[in-house]
């Protein structure tokens, strides 16, 4: 089994970097939830970032899935 493992890795990722980044814009007005940040909405942030690192994870392992799956076909034709 030839699966890159940025593939599921990156998916996981990008799920989990939507749910956080919802769950900060659903309570973006709320500011007592984010007094302790001085007001930055954390939740919302760092959503992104994860989910972005995500999609970059997805898309390197495609691409290295891309590259297993070309030496697979050299190897048998």
């Amino acid at each position: 089994m030839n699966v890159d493992l940025r593939i599921p890795m990156g998916m996981m990722f990008t799920l989990m970097g939507a749910v956080l980044g919802s769950f900060g814009l659903s309570t973006q007005n709320n500011s007592e939830l984010y007094a302790r940040c001085l007001g930055m909405n954390v939740n919302l942030w760092s959503g992104v970032v994860i989910f972005v690192f995500g999609l970059v994870l997805v898309t390197f392992g495609r691409r290295g899935q891309a590259k297993i799956e070309a030496r697979k076909k050299k190897v048998k034709g």
